[in-house]
């Protein structure tokens, strides 16, 4: 089976958006709840994403003996210290699975190689303790509506919340998904996600950029019931959905803080909310993917409402390219959080640099830190966050020991 990770999305779907970038060529009613930008103290916020869904940086492979699957995990964590980062981004339910013992769902078969299986230890309670002991902050990483990567329900783990519940399902582009417009599925979904804050001494819930799936060409979600039912009152489908995903991220945010006010609350949407040429208020760019309209997810309203206590653009293209210009994108978001106290972080792509399939910027080495140096003027930006661990080890051409030496000349003073 293809391997499914961030880095395909990015060549794939993201990289499917980018061939269409080139092709054209406090709550609702209430006051945000923070006082300022989250900024670790020492020079900015530096962080790194570790990708578990099939096993795109950890654990190496499903069914490693526990010893080794911790002894994985701990050596990023020293990695992510030698290169004087100051967090790391676990995902811990990448595909309506868990990394620690869920009363809601079952273990996640990238640790075993078994859907539901114990793995004999506990990864999310070791990871907290293990980042913590080095002074790292550890943002839980979690995806809110993935269940598969595959379209077969059978091979979900017997008694999987979505087989006991085919009806929130909907099948799309070979995959399974829950349906954000049942309000049931929005609730169990936090429940899922949330009894890790109550468990854990995590620094931040982190959700990365998939809420309504990207566009499968020829093929349509299946959720007209659900608007059926419940979307009386909506201009049409699509504002119906924003809403549903405005729903998710406001009562999130909202539980979060009821729960324990200190722990933050950040998203990683696609780097486009919409192009100007769609919306005056947009930036200047021509993606074919744009949140607000292909993922129905409003990112900018999420900052201006202060839904968010940080938000991290993945703004993966270099710096001139023509149709998603970094050097566009960056003083764009920087606008964006303005005022908001809502804390902006970048998204940075290092697994691009050195890779021979990317445009020539990204074979110089310097490219990574050109986006920090350009981003040190901007004061909305509070920091960065690399994807991913796999390149923040393997570092191809030296593009992250260039941002070390450039940027992060002394280490992180521990926040906690």
């Amino acid at each position: 089976m293809a391997r499914i990770t961030r880095r395909d999305f990015t060549t794939g779907v993201l990289g499917a958006a980018t061939l269409l970038l080139t092709a054209g060529d406090a709550a609702a009613s209430g006051e945000p709840r923070r006082s300022g930008p989250v900024r670790a103290p020492g020079g900015g916020f530096r962080g790194m994403w570790v990708a578990t869904v099939e096993n795109r940086d950890w654990p190496s492979r499903p069914g490693l003996p526990a010893g080794e699957q911790r002894a994985e995990l701990t050596a990023l964590f020293d990695e992510a210290v030698r290169r004087r980062l100051g967090a790391v981004i676990l995902q811990v339910r990448p595909t309506a699975d868990a990394f620690w013992p869920s009363p809601h769902e079952p273990w996640s078969r990238h640790l075993t190689g078994v859907q539901g299986r114990d793995p004999g230890w506990d990864p999310l309670g070791t990871a907290v303790r293990e980042a913590h002991r080095r002074g790292l902050e550890l943002h839980a990483w979690f995806n809110p509506y993935r269940i598969a990567n595959h379209a077969d329900p059978g091979q979900l783990a017997a008694g999987h919340p979505a087989r006991r519940n085919p009806g929130w399902v909907v099948p799309y582009g070979g995959k399974l998904y829950y349906n954000p417009g049942l309000p049931e599925v929005r609730r169990f979904v936090q429940e899922a996600m949330l009894d890790a804050v109550r468990r854990y001494d995590i620094d931040a819930v982190h959700w990365d950029d998939y809420f309504y799936p990207y566009p499968v060409a020829g093929e349509t979600f299946d959720d007209g019931g659900a608007y059926a039912a419940h979307g009386a009152g909506f201009a049409d489908r699509a504002a119906w959905r924003r809403d549903n995903t405005d729903r998710l991220v406001r009562e999130t945010g909202e539980r979060i803080k009821r729960i324990k006010p200190g722990v933050r609350f950040g998203i990683s949407p696609f780097g486009v909310w919409r192009n100007k040429a769609t919306d005056p208020a947009g930036s200047d760019t021509t993606a074919g993917v744009q949140t607000y309209d292909d993922l129905h997810a409003d990112t900018r309203k999420w900052v201006r409402e202060g839904w968010l206590d940080h938000i991290v653009p993945q703004v993966y293209w270099n710096i001139g390219f023509q149709a998603a210009d970094y050097a566009e994108l960056v003083p764009w978001w920087a606008r964006t959080v303005q005022g908001t106290g809502v804390g902006l972080h970048i998204g940075e792509a290092l697994y691009k640099a050195g890779d021979p399939a990317q445009p020539a910027p990204w074979q110089d080495p310097a490219e990574l830190s050109r986006h920090l140096t350009l981003a040190r003027r901007i004061p909305q930006v509070g920091g960065h966050v690399f994807f991913s661990a796999t390149e923040v080890r393997t570092d191809r051409i030296g593009a992250m020991d260039r941002v070390v030496a450039d940027h992060y000349r002394a280490p992180v003073r521990p926040s906690r």
